[in-house]
């Protein structure tokens, strides 16, 4: 039966950590060794809804929405950089009293997830990661680039929602997917002007050159990788992704010559969206190959 609402693909409860008088959104379902699963810009947990409805019956998934994201709250004056998205999981994962996790890291979760690792590098099990970066690059989209000019990211993400529209074709090479209610899934928490500011905002904080405010804490980072070479990790790349090109991969792959990859070719930016029924058997996979000790 094909669902009619994206409350039918999303029915899980809803829990709030208080930061700083805002509201930060996360989802916590099951029960066992915990796994972190941290999407990007411009989606929300949901992007991770297959993932989280399958792994919650072994294990224990924790789900949030980056402040400004998803069911989180939305302020208009915000601190929207790198640094606070960390801060924020790092306060998170601290009231859940979680000690060794499992990260699960999707575009903007790669950085805030690594940056948390690098942080508690003890508490870290395991990697998986689907179409991110965790260190700094020099290539950018045009389109991208364009919405980092004040007017034109105003106009296009904020006023007209084309990031987040145009990502609903343009993210995936599966589009027979994208049906009514997962669209609405995806554009729900940002129906409106003030509630589309974090999309903006992470695009402004993406790091081109070293006097970025952000450039320093993704070079530490980048930096940082090394530190979990031996790490057990998981790729799981859609080929077809404009914006994190196989380029990204290779520079994964020489970071982590270990790492499992899976290379998924008809699969685009939303690769967890195009090919879930793949990606949930190699994790089973790489998850029982390597458990907490």
């Amino acid at each position: 039966m094909v669902a009619t609402s994206f409350q039918e693909l999303y029915p899980f409860q809803s829990h709030y950590l208080p930061l700083d008088g805002l509201k930060y959104h996360y989802l916590d379902e099951g029960s066992g060794d915990p796994l972190i699963m941290l999407h990007g810009n411009p989606t929300w947990s949901f992007y991770y809804r297959r993932l989280i409805a399958e792994f919650r019956k072994t294990y224990r998934v924790i789900a949030p929405d980056h402040m400004g994201c998803g069911f989180s709250d939305k302020p208009q004056t915000y601190a929207y950089r790198l640094a606070q998205h960390i801060d924020n999981l790092d306060a998170l994962l601290q009231h859940l009293d979680l000690k060794r996790v499992t990260l699960c890291l999707h575009d903007w979760g790669g950085p805030i997830g690594m940056g948390w690792a690098l942080r508690h590098p003890e508490r870290i099990s395991r990697f998986v990661i689907f179409n991110t970066a965790a260190f700094p690059s020099s290539r950018i989209p045009l389109r991208i680039n364009l919405c980092k000019l004040p007017v034109v990211g105003d106009l296009a993400i904020r006023r007209l929602n084309a990031f987040a529209g145009l990502a609903l074709t343009m993210a995936t090479a599966q589009p027979q997917r994208m049906t009514r209610a997962v669209k609405d899934g995806y554009l729900a928490p940002y129906d409106s002007y003030a509630n589309r500011i974090a999309h903006l905002r992470f695009v402004q904080d993406i790091p081109m050159h070293s006097g970025h405010p952000t450039y320093a804490l993704i070079n530490d980072i980048g930096k940082g990788l090394a530190r979990f070479r031996q790490t057990p990790m998981l790729i799981i790349w859609g080929e077809q992704d404009w914006c994190f090109t196989p380029e990204f991969l290779e520079r994964w792959v020489e970071y982590f010559p270990h790492a499992k990859v899976r290379r998924v070719s008809d699969a685009g930016h939303y690769v967890v969206e195009d090919a879930y029924e793949r990606i949930i058997p190699w994790l089973h996979e790489f998850l029982a190959a390597h458990p907490l000790t």
